[in-house]
């Protein structure tokens, strides 16, 4: 599970590791919140010199994870534990060195308490949404997303899809099926940076429901058919997708409007999102 948190309204790209219960942080990220320094890479290897021990360390400390770059693709970063964090915190001197230690033990908590309380994890995706200023269905709407979104890659990893990039390649065949659009083009049809923005965070609501209905349909047909491996699950992802997009299409026909908008919530002001429906 891979996702932002906010330290001090700095987004600091994270993975929660099911294997290991442990959650892993962007290394470059901390330093830059803690730093904030303009060059993230030149003020690692800075640290890293002035440090020996924790230069020759670096390897057991650091591990590459793929987390989303700031081209909006998913790359391998160095990334850390709790533990591999706070030895680095231990060398940068920083006045945000305390604070964000415990924000490290908050967030550590708070993974305990979803794990014991599902609910509770939602209820925290809500009032994320909520503080943004996105109106009360929006957010319904955007929620019950992830929910049809979780179960679709439940479906992919028990028939033996593991590969991030054949996620993002039966993603993309689905959003194509559907829109007419990778999810790629469709982040620069909406003008949205790179780094920690979600697209589906900028769609209105019938751009959710449209995405919903693609990847909720893709769900029942790999399930129906049993589909198993990439080839068969591709063929499924396009199915699926052209179900939603045959349904966008007679919508637009019988309204005169177009679903796919290049409108994002970027620049909105907190009295606009509360107004989205």
């Amino acid at each position: 599970m891979s996702n932002i948190k906010l330290f001090e309204s700095v987004k600091i790209r994270s993975h929660w590791s099911e294997e290991e219960q442990k959650w892993y942080f962007s290394v470059a990220d901390v330093v830059e919140a803690l730093t904030d320094s303009k060059d993230i890479k030149q003020y690692v290897k800075r640290l890293r010199q002035r440090d020996e021990q924790l230069n020759f360390n670096w390897g057991t400390i650091c591990t590459p994870l793929e987390m989303i770059a700031a081209d909006g693709k998913k790359r391998k970063i160095q990334a850390a534990n709790v533990e591999g964090l706070l030895r680095i915190i231990q060398s940068v001197p920083s006045p945000k060195a305390e604070p964000f230690k415990r924000w490290l033990a908050k967030v550590g908590y708070e993974r305990l308490e979803e794990i014991e309380n599902p609910e509770l994890a939602s209820q925290r995706i809500r009032d994320i949404y909520k503080a943004k200023g996105y109106s009360d269905a929006w957010i319904e709407k955007r929620l019950r997303g992830i929910a049809v979104r979780d179960e679709l890659t439940d479906q992919w990893q028990k028939r033996g899809i593991k590969e991030q990039m054949e996620f993002a390649i039966l993603t993309s065949e689905i959003s194509r099926a559907t829109f007419g659009l990778s999810p790629s083009e469709y982040k620069e049809l909406k003008k949205l940076p790179g780094k920690g923005e979600n697209l589906r965070d900028h769609m209105n609501d019938l751009e959710l429901i449209f995405t919903m209905l693609g990847e909720a349909s893709t769900t029942e047909i790999t399930k129906t058919i049993d589909a198993k491996g990439f080839a068969e699950n591709k063929t499924v992802a396009k199915k699926g997708g052209k179900i939603a997009g045959d349904a966008r299409v007679a919508l637009e026909k019988q309204t005169g409007k177009k679903i796919v908008s290049k409108e994002n919530y970027m620049q909105l002001s907190e009295k606009k999102k509360r107004n989205l429906k």
